[in-house]
């Protein structure tokens, strides 16, 4: 599957994920806007793993005063896909 996410709350403005729809792996996340380094560096470090332990991993991290993260809308957004995969077996 392959989709756009708009994030809510960071500098990034949305984020391009490609994971696969049976195994959940994901194959390319992309974010666009925000922090070069960092989201480059996670995008980098979620290829292939299971969108289920990234979720885990990043869920609830905020940065500095804000509610929400660029890693915290990446696990929004795979949460989303998952349940969006789901929706349509």
């Amino acid at each position: 599957m392959k989709g756009i996410y708009k994030t809510h709350g960071t500098c990034s403005q949305q984020i391009e994920i490609e994971m696969d729809d049976n195994t959940h792996v994901i194959h390319s996340v992309l974010f666009i806007g925000g922090c070069p380094g960092n989201t480059i560096g996670i995008s980098q470090l979620v290829v292939g793993q299971k969108a289920e332990d990234v979720i885990a991993r990043l869920q609830g991290i905020t940065c500095g005063v804000k509610p929400t993260s660029c890693p915290d809308q990446l696990a929004k957004a795979l949460t989303a896909f998952i349940d969006k995969i789901e929706q349509n077996k």
